[in-house]
């Protein structure tokens, strides 16, 4: 080697990241409230948490990520909704357990990114966190040149939440003849992204633009997870649910049983909803079994809420009231 290496010439600019991280700081800061104790910089986020309303306080804690989403953000080059894609998944998974969102931390890994798609990766990570109520307390950017091809990345994200004891969500009372409600989902959400691309990519490319879809094949991907904390927040207030079901990889079937008791099945009216666009392009272009389709896609549906049939009227009361549409897509029955 005739001349000095530096960390830089190996592929990580310190100056760079740091000039990124000054950028991220002003964004983060607007997620704040009266409990954040610390800046981003320090070796940990500091949450001062809020005794005096809960009298037994459970924390929940979800971690995940966005999956293959984030090659189509890379096509269209548009990174500023995959933040609050994530945010949204965490925030549903743990309002499945009857939980509403403390503080997310982020962590964000690359190889070679511009500090404009950094900057816009936050964006959305701290636009998520506003709308939810969470505040963004830290996080980790990892320049990792050799194991990320160019200009590729990944975000994960871990969120805290809190439960008051009595109200934990957990569908140990869930019986026969109890009720599923469910709200739409607003597309793909997070999951079966590989088979989409799979399927889609090998004919249209993301700008084509689709009649049936009423916009671009990317713009309908990228549609940012919907989050449901404010109207199934509203319905708490009013009703027990006995189980919250986030329909991500796994399907309506797989995700919804992992909170029914073990004596008891799910019987789900299949024509109770038109199953979107997208998701009829996927199983027609690719030839995807109906099976398959089930279990990797959420298929127009969201979340499910598994109520008692004398709540019903009631819960879709609240939520319509709360703009949000709802339809009983099955029961709760006995095993033979």
């Amino acid at each position: 080697m005739n001349r000095p290496m530096t960390y830089k010439d190996a592929g990580v600019d310190i100056t760079a990241g740091n000039a990124a991280k000054d950028k991220i700081k002003k964004i983060v800061r607007k997620t704040y409230n009266k409990n954040v104790l610390s800046e981003i910089g320090l070796f940990g986020g500091l949450y001062r948490f809020d005794k005096a309303r809960y009298r037994q306080p459970v924390l929940v804690s979800s971690a995940d990520g966005v999956g293959t989403k984030l090659n189509i953000a890379s096509l269209m080059n548009r990174h500023d909704t995959i933040g609050e894609d994530l945010v949204n998944h965490c925030v549903n998974d743990i309002l499945a357990c009857g939980a509403e969102p403390l503080f997310f931390l982020d962590y964000l890994a690359y190889s070679r990114l511009s500090q404009d798609v950094i900057v816009q990766i936050i964006e959305g990570l701290a636009r998520g966190c506003a709308r939810n109520g969470c505040a963004l307390v830290g996080g980790e950017t990892a320049q990792m040149p050799g194991l990320y091809s160019d200009y590729d990345y990944d975000i994960a994200g871990t969120i805290v939440g809190v439960v008051e004891k009595s109200r934990v969500i957990n569908g140990s009372d869930i019986k026969a003849g109890d009720v599923l409600v469910a709200l739409y989902s607003s597309g793909l959400h997070t999951n079966g992204y590989s088979l989409a691309r799979k399927v889609l990519l090998e004919k249209f490319h993301v700008d084509t633009y689709i009649k049936d879809l009423k916009t671009t094949l990317g713009e309908c991907l990228l549609t940012v997870h919907k989050s449901y904390l404010k109207p199934v927040r509203a319905v708490m207030k009013k009703y027990r649910i006995k189980g919250l079901s986030h329909i991500t990889g796994g399907g309506i079937i797989e995700n919804t049983m992992r909170v029914i008791p073990p004596r008891l099945r799910l019987r789900i009216n299949w024509d109770a909803w038109t199953v979107p666009e997208i998701f009829r392009m996927i199983q027609t272009i690719g030839r995807v079994p109906t099976e398959d389709m089930a279990r990797t896609f959420n298929l127009g549906v969201g979340m499910i809420l598994i109520v008692s049939a004398k709540d019903v009227s009631g819960i879709q009361n609240v939520l319509k009231k709360n703009n949000e549409a709802s339809f009983i897509i099955g029961e709760v029955v006995k095993k033979p």
